[in-house]
């Protein structure tokens, strides 16, 4: 498993964009945008300027759920979809 870099989460659950929440999850962007074009990781909703937002506590829960059904029990995104 990852490890997180907790620090950057904010108490008052500001939202991130796609850049910030990679960062903090240490993925690429690509990988981001790949899990919520799956259907994967819902987005909390867009900035004005149309920007993917995040909110970074559920969205690192998603994404520690998905890594380890993908890594640890080696499910397939297909499978993974069926069981979120």
């Amino acid at each position: 498993m990852r490890k997180i870099k907790t620090g950057k989460l904010t108490p008052n659950k500001k939202l991130v964009k796609i850049g910030q929440l990679a960062e903090m999850f240490d993925v690429l962007p690509s990988t981001i945008n790949f899990y919520t074009r799956e259907g994967l990781l819902p987005e909390a909703g867009r900035s004005r300027g149309g920007y993917r937002l995040y909110d970074p506590e559920k969205a690192l829960a998603a994404l520690n759920k998905i890594e380890s059904l993908q890594f640890k029990k080696r499910l397939s995104i297909s499978e993974i979809k069926k069981l979120l």
